[in-house]
């Protein structure tokens, strides 16, 4: 059995079903990542497993025990919140150490767990400072310290990230992998940065409307998505879906049979920009982003078709310059109508 097993979780909010029946299973020591557009349900989700809001329906099993209507403090679970929540007037030291001294832990035991979370942190120098002089990052690392010192069975975060700059934000996510790494802990992480998602996740959990639309590792859901909606949301730029009346010929008589009415998806890697005329498929520069190591091109057909290209090449082009676009056809899923996946020969 698995070491935390959801089974058929419900979520109403009055008339507002908010989580649909969910089946999920977690195994220890696993890194879960929940992934979806705002108002899916992960966060909820989190709170749900967290004690935070009442289960209206199914079970919640954690290591062989039921903790579907446990209360959040009898769960073993530790939470580490978007808002660090720290106490202002407290050191950080007392911050780390607040949960055990209210269990009435041992004070060598305490001291001996705030040393070795502020160590595994880098906080060690920062023990006796207040939450106000410390930078964004160094009071998140306090917050996940205080998780760390509690030694529970799963830890949760909601969005940690959320409030750090672009440059902490990395860093940060390579400290959380580390942890995660040295203590072997099970993990559920949500996000909406996908970045985060498939960096940080042995398995990602890809959520809209209350359900789950796919579970599976970061390059299962990359190279085999279940359907439009996860081929689009993984990746970044997202992958190119187009239309079948909008693709050109030579690449729309490719199309599987069911697939007739539906669309063609394509990564950006997929796609080359050529000189023009030298392939079928004319097409005009929209955008050049120059990242340095890559660059992304945005060309638009004249039958209204967009795709963008990504290239480890640098560029001379220009928005309004004419090109050929290059179509790998053979490593294209196709969508029917309904964004269900009728083929795929992803690499």
């Amino acid at each position: 059995m698995a070491y935390l097993q959801l089974q058929g979780i419900e979520k109403f909010f009055g008339e507002n079903r908010a989580i649909k029946g969910i089946d999920l299973s977690i195994e220890k020591g696993e890194f879960i990542v929940f992934v979806g557009p705002s108002g899916c349900g992960k966060s909820t989700l989190l709170r749900l497993i967290a004690g935070l809001e009442h289960i209206d329906g199914g079970s919640l099993v954690l290591d062989g025990k039921d903790i579907t209507h446990a209360p959040s403090s009898k769960r073993d679970l530790a939470m580490v919140f978007q808002s660090y929540a720290l106490y202002p007037h407290m050191s950080v030291y007392e911050n780390m150490c607040f949960a055990l001294k209210l269990a009435k832990v041992d004070p060598k035991v305490i001291d001996e767990k705030v040393q070795n979370a502020a160590r595994i942190l880098n906080l060690t120098q920062y023990l006796q400072r207040t939450p106000k002089e410390l930078s964004g990052g160094q009071r998140q690392r306090v917050a996940i310290g205080r998780a760390i010192v509690r030694s529970p069975k799963v830890f949760l975060f909601d969005e940690p990230l959320s409030n750090l700059d672009a440059a902490l934000r990395g860093q940060t996510r390579v400290e959380i992998a580390k942890l995660h790494r040295d203590l072997g802990a099970t993990t559920i992480y949500v996000t909406h940065d996908q970045v985060e998602a498939m960096t940080l996740a042995d398995k990602v959990v890809v959520l809209r409307d209350g359900v789950i639309e796919q579970v599976g590792t970061p390059l299962e859901l990359y190279d085999r998505p279940a359907n439009q909606f996860v081929a689009q949301f993984i990746g970044t730029p997202q992958m190119n879906v187009v239309p079948l009346q909008q693709v050109p010929a030579v690449v729309a008589q490719q199309a599987p049979a069911g697939a007739v009415g539906g669309a063609i998806g394509l990564r950006p890697e997929n796609v080359s920009v050529r000189s023009t005329g030298s392939t079928p498929v004319s097409g005009q520069v929209d955008l050049v982003e120059a990242l340095g190591a890559e660059t992304l091109i945005y060309v638009s057909t004249p039958n209204g078709a967009q795709f963008v290209a990504r290239q480890n090449e640098r560029t001379g082009l220009h928005a309004g310059d004419a090109v050929s676009l290059d179509i790998d056809a053979s490593q294209a899923h196709w969508f029917d109508t309904a964004g269900r996946v009728v083929a795929a020969r992803a690499a």
